[in-house]
């Protein structure tokens, strides 16, 4: 894949894509050596740029580094120039001017990595931004998908919860149509706004009649930080 950064699946060609996921199969095996690391970015520096709480993503992100034979330096918001008012731009320039080949940026305001990917010469990794995109978690479930499923074609799969706040629904509604697969968007009204259906997605309101004949099911947790009113109706 010939791109500097990996900002969103929207830009993703369905090539693109089958090509990342046929790289992580070849990779997956490295795991099940005695040494879990390959030469691959020996000499290569990544740093782990997280303005939101994260366990999960920036672990994953620390160890795949590793195991690709990078140096890690994982960045903390809390005690850097961030609380004296640097800005956005400028501590990313300055990461970059400390020999950051690599910056792979999670934040609450969605077009941040887009941002940073125009004033860097390093590449950008989306690691989530708002409610926008997550596009390394949509490739992981294609990945997992696949694994389990052995493909995508005629594949129906239903996202059930929070769609309307959830980056990680959109990029797999997105990843997942564009590899051929019937994607289902289940919950409420307030939830699971009708605009979904422009990208491909069948909206659902009905959870048995959703879950009908499904392969997969996708369980999203209620993004309660995400959220700024009532979005669940009344059952009174």
């Amino acid at each position: 894949m010939k791109r500097k950064d990996l900002l969103g699946i929207k830009d993703l060609t369905k090539e693109e894509i089958e090509e990342v996921l046929t790289t992580a199969e070849g990779f997956s095996d490295v795991l099940k050596r005695d040494i879990k690391k390959v030469p691959t970015l020996r000499g290569k520096t990544v740093v782990n740029l997280f303005f939101e709480p994260s366990t999960r993503t920036r672990t994953s992100f620390e160890v795949a580094a590793k195991r690709l034979s990078t140096d890690v330096i994982n960045f903390s918001v809390s005690t850097s120039s961030v609380v004296k008012g640097e800005s956005l731009i400028d501590t990313a320039l300055t990461i970059q001017a400390l020999g950051a080949d690599f910056v792979v940026v999670r934040h609450s305001s969605s077009g941040v990595p887009h941002l940073l990917a125009n004033h860097l010469d390093a590449s950008v990794v989306n690691a989530g931004d708002g409610t926008n995109e997550h596009p390394t978690q949509a490739l992981l479930d294609a990945f997992t998908i696949k694994r389990h499923k052995g493909g995508f074609d005629g594949l129906k799969v239903a996202i059930v919860g929070d769609i309307l706040h959830s980056r990680v629904a959109r990029s797999n509604l997105r990843c997942l149509v564009k590899l051929g697969a019937e994607v289902r968007l289940v919950g409420p009204p307030t939830l699971v706004p009708e605009q979904f259906a422009e990208e491909g997605g069948l909206i659902y309101y009905d959870m048995d009649e959703a879950l009908r004949g499904v392969d997969v099911v996708m369980m999203l947790r209620i993004q309660r930080e995400r959220q700024d009113g009532g979005f669940f109706p009344s059952v009174g």
